[in-house]
């Protein structure tokens, strides 16, 4: 069963389920298909019988993504139209904690680190330039610059500390050590623009693009010469991709051909199913931590969607893709 989530003159851009409370979902949302006007950030709950909006504030500009905090359950981090990261606590209803306004374009991505020992939040921005900050976004620590095209996507190393990758519309994936304030690893991963990238949960060296000549790629950093998957079935640009956080080759993809396609890149015939639930753009996309199988969702139509697709149980009892 679909549960499904309506925001009136909202557009989804991002949506990313709490690593705290198994059914809470944040979603970034823009007016005017963020092109124009204010944004606005949901907080979503998972009932029995539908979703129920928990919270909501408005922005001055449009917002892009969003990251919840792993270390407190009501924190939570966007990134805004107008070059800004703003810290929003659930039990504040009326503003932001902290607005932070270093980047100088539109702020397209926002990660919270997973590794143990570190508390840290990493910014993509148009500018072209990735900046890490502090947990209070009291300022940046380190600005990052080696991109020549816009950052559409950075996101933490589950497993390396102080690493974290990004992708640009400049055709590269690359792999950045805060520490040393380097690009370690720079992939010439398309010959278009890579609108997104995640980490594999289980394999340190595996990384996944989804890009606007409408194919995923899978990558083994340690031999980047070619992907180890080229999984073409998009008609149109890829604008996320995830990893799933129970099976290791498993993952999924949302596009501007308004479906979600579900791939086990371990095999020869990668596609596991569409969906086709959405009459827009699909933006956001988001595996479900707690609960497995569970996949959200949210797109240009003003819906985020809760949903359980059935060939993902089926794989799981095939068992070729557990970790």
């Amino acid at each position: 069963m679909t549960k499904v989530f309506r925001s009136p003159a909202r557009h989804g851009y991002a949506v990313e389920v709490s690593p705290f409370i198994p059914n809470r979902v944040a979603c970034a949302a823009s007016q005017y298909y963020g092109i124009a006007g204010c944004g606005t950030l949901l907080v979503l709950d998972e009932t029995e019988t539908g979703v129920a909006l928990v919270r909501s504030w408005e922005w001055s500009d449009g917002l892009f993504d969003v990251t919840w905090s792993e270390a407190n359950e009501h924190v939570l981090v966007a990134g805004g139209g107008d070059g800004s990261l703003q810290l929003w606590d659930t039990n504040n209803p009326s503003a932001p904690l902290r607005v932070a306004k270093e980047h100088t374009q539109e702020v397209y991505a926002v990660d919270w680190s997973q590794t143990r020992g570190e508390n840290l939040i990493v910014s993509g921005s148009w500018d072209q330039t990735a900046k890490v900050w502090d947990p209070a976004l009291s300022r940046s620590l380190t600005t990052l610059r080696g991109h020549e095209g816009v950052i559409y996507s950075t996101i933490w190393s589950p497993h390396i500390p102080g690493c974290f990758a990004s992708a640009s519309g400049d055709g590269t994936l690359r792999v950045w050590d805060v520490k040393g304030a380097v690009c370690r690893l720079a992939i010439p991963a398309h010959k278009a623009e890579i609108l997104s990238c995640d980490w594999c949960k289980y394999d340190q060296n595996v990384v996944a693009t989804g890009s606007v000549d409408s194919t995923v790629c899978v990558w083994d950093l340690r031999n980047v010469r070619q992907p180890v998957n080229q999984m073409p079935g998009h008609t149109y640009a890829i604008r996320r991709v995830k990893f799933s956080p129970f099976s290791k080759t498993i993952l999924a993809s949302c596009s501007y051909d308004f479906t979600v396609r579900f791939w086990d890149y371990s095999r020869n015939q990668p596609l596991l199913d569409t969906v086709e639930h959405h009459s827009e753009f699909v933006c956001g996309l988001d595996f479900n931590l707690h609960i497995p199988n569970q996949v959200v969702d949210c797109s240009w139509d003003e819906t985020v969607k809760i949903y359980t697709p059935a060939c993902l149980s089926a794989a799981a009892h095939r068992g070729g893709s557990q970790k």
